[in-house]
C-alpha cells in the first residue's frame, strides 16, 4: 500500500517578508491502495487530492507566489517517518521513462536533483501558465537557474508532494556531466548600499533617506526591478524595430535613433506598481516583492520622441481607423525565448504632449545596462513596468500586448477577490499610478534628542498621469492636527517653480517641513499625504485598498519616532 498525502489550504505569501512560513507535508485522513506489482500504475497514480493549491513562481517576473502548508504539529513526527518509509520503497525511473510523460494525457513528469516527479495535478494551478510544460519530461535545474526564485525551502517542500521515484544512477550522472551555465553571471555591478527583493532577477531598491538627498535621483541608486537576465547589446550592431504600420518594418540602428530624429530631454518619475508593498502586507499577506518605499526615482532622460518614429514609419490618418496600442517588446529573454513585452494606449503614444521617449541617455549618460541599455521606452506618468528596457520590438496594433506581464499581471482587485476567484481579464492593465507620497527622513524607530528642539522631516510626493502635486499635509500626531510642506521642484535654493504644463508634471515634488517638538510627547507618530491638482487624495489606510497583488499601495505613510530627554533616557 502507498500512502499519499493530501496538503491542507494553501496560504500564499511573498518570498521576501519578514515571516517566513514553513511548509511540511500532511498525512491525509485516507489513503489509497495501489497494486504493489505494477509500476506502470505506481507511476500514473499520484492522487494527491488537494482542497485548495495554488503554487508556483510567475515565470520571468523575479515575482514569487509560494505558498505555506497549514498543519499541526503534533502530525510533523509522524508525517517524517512515514515520508521517509514511502521514498525508501520509491522505484528506481530510467530518464527514458520520464521522457515519454510530456502531456496531461500521458502525464507530466520532471526531474530535479535526482527525484522524477509526477506534476500532472500541478500543471493547472501554475499561476505562470503553460510554461511549467516547457520541463516536462525533463529536467528542472535548467529553468531554475533562469528562475532562481524556485530555490527555496517552501518551494522544494511543495514540489516533494509530487515524488513518485528516483532516477537512474546512470541518468543521473549524464545530467550532472552537462553543465548549466548560469544566465545572470554576466548581469552588471550593483552598489552595496542597494537593499536587494531579489538577486536574480535583480531587484533592489536604495535607502530611503537617499531619495530625498537630490532631486534627480543618481543612476547608480535609482531603484533597479528587472524580470529577466540584462541582455549583453552590442550599440554597434543593435537595432530596433518598428512594425504593423502601411509603410513596412522600419529598422533603426542606435546612429539612426541619435542623427535621424530631434533629441528630447524630459524629467520624469518612474515608480514600480509595488512600491510600499511592505505596507499593505502588514494587513494580510499579498503575493509580490516585498518593496519598501523606495522603489521610485526621478531622472532626466533624452532621446528620441516615440511620436516622431511612428510617423516615419508610416503612421497617418488612416491608421487611427484602427490603432489602439503600442505594443512593446525587450531583448530580455527567458529560457523560451519569450521576451519581456508591455503595450500603451496609442493616444499615449502619438499625442505631442505625451512626452513618450526611446530614450538612449539618463541624467546625461548613456542608459546603464540595469536601466535599458542601449534604448529603453520612458512613458511618463504611466506605471514603470511599461517602461520596457532593452527595447527591441516595437508594434502598432489593434491590441493590447500578449505578454504574461500585461494580461496576468499588474492589475488591481477588490480587497473581496482572492486566489480561488481572481479573473485576470476582469481588470485592465494598470497605466496611470494614484497619487503617492512618502517620508524619507526620519526613519522608523528613530530616537531623536529633545535638545535639538525642532525636527526636520522630508519625503516624496508624485502623480500619475501627468498630474501634479500641489500639497502634502504633515502630521505630527497620528492625523489629528496637519501643517502643509514646502515642495521642491529642484535642487536650487531660489527656483521660482514654475508649475509644469497642465497634464504634463512628470516629476516628483521632493518636500520638506521643520516644526517643533512638541513639549510633552514622548512619542510621535508622523504622517504625511498628497494632494494632486486634481484634488485625488491618498487613502487614510490600506485595508480599502488591499488587493491580492499588492499594488497601487498608496495609503497614508506613517513613521513613529521617539524623543528622549537631554539626559539620555527616553
Amino acid at each position: 500500500m502507498l500512502l499519499l498525502r493530501r496538503c491542507h489550504r494553501l496560504t500564499p505569501f511573498g518570498p521576501l517578508s519578514v515571516q517566513r512560513y514553513q511548509v511540511a507535508p500532511v498525512v491525509a485522513s485516507c489513503t489509497v491502495r495501489l497494486s504493489s506489482s505494477s509500476n506502470e500504475q505506481r507511476f500514473h497514480q499520484h492522487g494527491f487530492s488537494w482542497t485548495r493549491a495554488l503554487a508556483g513562481i510567475l515565470a520571468g517576473t523575479g515575482v514569487v507566489l509560494a505558498y505555506g502548508l497549514r498543519h499541526h504539529k503534533a502530525e510533523q513526527a509522524d508525517v517524517r517517518d512515514q515520508t521517509v518509509q514511502m521514498r525508501s520503497s520509491l522505484p528506481v525511473i530510467s530518464q527514458a521513462e520520464v521522457a515519454k510523460h510530456r502531456s496531461l494525457k500521458d502525464g507530466v513528469w520532471v526531474t530535479y536533483k535526482g527525484g522524477v516527479y509526477n506534476i500532472t495535478e500541478f500543471v493547472a494551478m501554475h499561476p505562470g501558465g503553460d510554461k511549467i510544460m516547457l520541463a516536462a519530461g525533463g529536467a528542472l535545474e535548467p529553468f531554475w537557474a533562469l528562475y532562481a526564485v524556485h530555490n527555496q525551502d517552501h518551494v522544494l517542500e511543495i514540489l516533494s508532494l509530487y515524488k513518485i521515484g528516483e532516477l537512474s544512477a546512470e541518468d543521473l550522472k549524464k545530467q550532472r556531466d552537462v553543465k548549466s551555465s548560469d544566465p545572470y553571471s554576466s548581469d552588471p555591478e550593483r552598489h552595496p548600499v542597494l537593499r536587494p527583493n531579489s538577486l536574480k532577477p535583480f531587484t533592489a531598491e536604495p535607502p530611503p533617506e537617499i531619495l530625498s538627498d537630490s532631486y534627480i535621483t543618481p543612476s547608480v541608486f535609482f531603484f533597479k526591478r528587472n524580470h529577466l537576465p540584462v541582455p549583453q547589446v552590442d550599440p554597434a550592431s543593435y537595432r530596433l524595430h518598428v512594425e504593423g504600420l502601411p509603410g513596412g518594418v522600419l529598422t533603426l540602428s542606435l546612429g539612426d535613433l541619435k542623427t535621424r530624429f530631434p533629441k528630447h530631454t524630459v524629467t520624469a518619475t518612474l515608480q514600480c506598481a509595488g512600491n510600499r508593498r511592505s505596507e499593505m502586507n502588514k494587513v494580510r499577506q499579498v503575493k509580490g516583492l516585498n518593496w519598501g518605499i523606495a522603489a521610485i526615482g526621478n531622472a532626466t532622460w533624452s532621446g528620441a520622441k516615440l511620436r516622431d518614429v511612428l510617423l516615419a514609419a508610416g503612421y497617418g490618418p488612416d491608421v487611427t481607423q484602427w490603432a489602439r496600442h503600442v505594443q512593446f517588446e525587450g531583448l530580455d529573454k527567458d529560457i523560451t525565448g519569450t521576451a519581456y513585452g508591455a503595450s500603451i494606449p496609442i493616444g499615449k503614444a502619438v499625442s505631442e504632449d505625451g512626452d513618450v521617449l526611446l530614450a538612449y541617455e539618463m541624467n546625461g549618460e548613456d542608459i546603464p545596462a540595469d536601466h535599458g541599455f542601449p534604448v529603453r521606452v520612458v512613458v511618463p506618468g504611466i506605471v514603470g513596468a511599461r517602461n520596457v528596457k532593452w527595447l527591441g520590438k516595437i508594434t502598432v496594433s489593434a491590441e493590447e500586448s500578449s505578454s504574461h506581464w500585461q494580461q496576468n499581471d499588474y492589475k488591481g482587485f477588490s480587497p473581496g477577490t482572492d486566489w480561488d476567484t481572481v479573473d485576470y481579464k476582469s481588470a485592465p492593465a494598470i497605466q496611470e499610478l494614484p497619487v503617492q507620497s512618502a517620508i524619507t527622513t526620519p526613519a522608523e524607530g528613530t530616537v531623536i534628542d529633545r535638545s535639538a528642539e525642532m525636527l526636520t522631516v522630508k519625503g516624496y510626493a508624485w502623480s500619475g498621469g501627468g498630474r501634479e502635486v500641489i500639497r502634502v499635509d504633515v502630521s505630527l500626531d497620528g492625523g489629528k492636527t496637519w501643517q502643509v510642506a514646502q515642495l521642491k521642484s529642484s535642487d536650487k535654493e531660489e527656483d521660482p517653480q514654475t508649475p509644469p504644463p497642465l497634464g504634463r508634471a512628470w516629476a516628483w515634488k521632493l518636500w520638506e517641513i521643520t516644526v517643533p517638538l512638541p513639549p510633552e510627547a514622548q512619542e510621535l507618530e508622523i504622517i504625511c499625504k498628497a494632494v494632486d491638482n486634481s484634488y485625488n487624495m491618498q487613502p487614510d489606510t490600506f485595508a480599502p485598498i488591499w488587493n491580492l497583488r499588492g499594488v497601487l499601495s498608496n495609503a497614508w505613510h506613517r513613521v513613529k519616532v521617539k524623543i528622549s530627554e537631554d539626559n539620555g533616557e527616553e
